[in-house]
């Protein structure tokens, strides 16, 4: 483990240092041809909808990281828990499940045991991801992607109590335009021969009708070879194809009305088991299983969006949505030659839902209000095939659910704005379980009340202060296959949040500095509990606060060189939490980094030379409640070199260069050993028309 625990190291620092003194010396630079011309330094403005109306992301009273398509294709940004490693205080967690990622944000997570919550939710144009499950999708011809930290609950609702990841996919246009990339690279590391990865992808879009109708396609492969080995089949494990495929019409018959049709389906092959072994495993990555695994995860969306502008000030917006995540799965949970614990898994879950909302804009007065509503129907069957036991189990969960909610923000003076809302939601549920023939029918419905009141003051247009008192909450749920009542069924989740916060823009807006300080107070905290020494059942058992700070900086020091960064420090402990095995108040809740942090330099010339070095960091990461079983502090280096021409770039990339080991050693109370990804490098090559 001697890569764990090596420190930061002073090979990372230097990728950084050197990366900007070359481009400090590059012809064009600082050193030589520095553009007079300030506006040729500015960042710029960012245009977001964090808060369902378009405003300047400097004028949004909430702690917000929002990355655009170059920023996107610049960081090599693939994945959802490739995005949150560029987000200070979030962390993504999977344990080898397919599109299952469980998202940390400010420290608050879910139990394992809970599949159809989260604590940060997830949008596609408006298409909600409210459970951990199909928490992915296809990073490809985006626009945009706004995350927001701190509780959502008045304008997002349930499931977005630590904060929300916002996808706004690219609206097609008059330009007739197309990206096609190909790659291919290799892992640094790996216990089996393959060492593979690579793929290949497209996107265009344009005009069927100029003015009036559009279109956008999107497709995605990716392969990656499987670095964990199974010593008793020969074979690798934990091999991966990824496939994806969007497909946009928007149609625009008058100048007020925009009205865009979504299809989307992403679809992941997972041959052989996961990548975790025992935690007793002398070689992580070796594992020895007698079960040939194998996974089959898709998630499909379907979604119309109507916006029609009533008047200048005034607009109304329709989001009607489906989206389905089916999982099939076999896999060997005791990681053995032996027929201990494997099993088989089918999983769907579909959600329809509807948002209706007007907003109105004046400038000194703007308000929204809403409607939300939304179905779900999930069922979950399989087999656990054991030596000593075996047994089916089904769970199908129903429910709906409902909200009204409204935000107005007004300025007071012209440099003083008031904001306040309130959602009011209703949820209710129905359960039908059958386990080792016991049956369970229940039903069960919770409401929840989310008001929010913000104070802004503008210094300078270019420099406000704020404070945001919140609330966010976390949806019930059932113990699916318990046989005591008692325990049937948790109550939702709730907490309640005090941040301040400062924006900034300095030296003419060559220099964006942000930072955010946050307290929150969580009740009913959602556990595991044991509720004897051997079983335990989410219960809503503990009391918690975490509370931290937030900063991220970007400074863009010549017309080519842009440095930027970001750093988080959360503390959450539980006040008050104990239960058959032991007293855990004091102790740190689990998958909560104690700091996370990004540092990158970036160099664009105008000759095409381009190189990019980013240093991401996360600090010790807790695996229990117990606070026994840790994952030590790491950071790992991406970096990225290329010539980009008019029509076609190349590029080398390298993801974890150093090959930095950052294993989770006892997760499940000390079962296993999840391993992490080993470092790749490759080629990659795109076209542009």
């Amino acid at each position: 483990m001697g890569k764990e625990k090596r420190g930061f190291g002073t090979v990372k620092w230097a990728m950084l240092v050197l990366i900007i003194l070359a481009a400090l010396y590059m012809p064009g630079s600082v050193g030589a041809k520095e553009n007079t011309e300030q506006e040729s330094y500015d960042l710029g403005d960012i245009t977001v909808t964090a808060q369902k109306q378009e405003e300047n992301v400097q004028d949004v009273s909430s702690s917000i990281i929002v990355l655009d398509t170059l920023d996107i294709e610049d960081r090599k940004i693939e994945s959802i828990a490739e995005l949150i490693d560029f987000v200070p205080n979030m962390m993504s967690f999977n344990d080898g499940m397919a599109m299952r990622n469980k998202v940390a944000s400010r420290g608050l997570s879910v139990p394992a045991l809970i599949n159809y919550g989260t604590a940060t939710g997830m949008y596609v144009d408006g298409v909600p991801t409210l459970g951990n499950f199909g928490f992915e999708e296809g990073l490809l011809d985006i626009e945009r992607i706004e995350v927001l930290r701190g509780p959502q609950g008045t304008l997002y609702g349930k499931n977005t109590e630590a904060g929300a990841i916002n996808i706004i996919t690219r609206k097609p246009g008059n330009d007739f335009k197309g990206r096609i990339t190909a790659e291919g690279g290799q892992w640094l590391s790996s216990a089996s021969d393959g060492r593979l990865t690579g793929g290949a992808s497209f996107n265009v879009g344009g005009p069927i009708v100029k003015n009036k109708l559009f279109f956008g396609l999107v497709g995605d492969y990716k392969h990656k070879d499987g670095f964990m080995y199974n010593t008793y089949t020969n074979k690798a494990e934990y091999e991966q194809d990824k496939y994806f495929g969007r497909a946009k019409l928007r149609w625009t018959p008058v100048d007020s009305l925009d009205i865009s049709l979504l299809l989307s389906s992403l679809y992941y092959d997972q041959g052989g088991n996961t990548q975790q072994n025992l935690y007793t495993a002398a070689v992580p990555r070796e594992v020895s299983s007698d079960l040939d695994g194998w996974q089959d995860n898709k998630s499909r969306i379907q979604s119309l969006k109507i916006n029609y502008d009533l008047t200048d000030t005034m607009s109304l917006t329709s989001i009607t949505s489906r989206k389905k995540n089916t999982i099939e799965a076999q896999l060997d949970s005791d990681c053995t030659s032996y027929v201990l614990a494997h099993y088989t898994q089918d999983t769907s879950e579909e959600k329809i839902s509807e948002e209706l909302r007007l907003a109105y804009n004046s400038g000194k007065l703007n308000w929204l209000m809403g409607f939300y509503y939304d179905k779900d129907d999930n069922l979950m069957t399989g087999d656990v095939v054991s030596s000593y036991y075996d047994y089916s189990y089904k769970s199908n969960l129903t429910g709906d659910a409902y909200a009204f909610f409204g935000q107005i923000g007004y300025f007071l003076t012209p440099k003083l704005k008031l904001i306040g809302g309130v959602r009011y939601e209703h949820q209710n549920f129905n359960i039908n379980g059958f386990y080792s023939s016991l049956n369970q029918d229940d039903e069960d419905s919770w409401e929840n009340l989310s008001p929010k009141i913000a104070v802004e003051y503008h210094f300078t247009p270019d420099v406000m202060l704020y404070t945001d008192v919140s609330q966010g909450y976390r949806s019930g749920g059932f113990n699916s296959f318990t046989t005591d009542p008692q325990y049937g069924s948790y109550d939702e989740e709730s907490l309640c949040s005090y941040e301040i916060g400062l924006k900034t823009l300095l030296m003419n807006k060559r220099i964006m500095l942000n930072a955010a300080v946050f307290h929150m107070d969580i009740s009913d905290m959602q556990v595991e509990d044991y509720v004897n020494t051997s079983t335990y059942w989410i219960t809503n058992a503990a009391e918690a606060t975490s509370r931290g700070v937030e900063l991220d900086f970007t400074a863009r020091i010549t017309k080519g060189l842009t440095l930027m960064g970001g750093f988080g420090y959360t503390n959450i402990e539980f006040e008050n939490f104990s239960d058959a095995n032991g007293d855990y108040t004091g102790n740190k809740n689990p998958f909560a980094p104690d700091y996370t942090f990004n540092i990158g330099a970036q160099y664009r010339h105008t000759s095409g030379f381009y190189c990019r070095a980013d240093l991401i960091g996360y600090g010790k990461t807790f695996l229990d409640k117990a606070n026994q079983y840790s994952r030590d502090p790491y950071q790992i280096v991406n970096a990225k070199i290329g010539y980009e021409a008019q029509k076609f770039d190349i590029y080398l990339y390298g993801k974890n260069i150093f090959d930095e080991e950052y294993n989770y050693n006892g997760y499940y109370s000390g079962a296993y050993v999840l391993c992490s990804n080993p470092g790749e490098v490759g080629l990659q090559m795109v076209a542009r028309f």
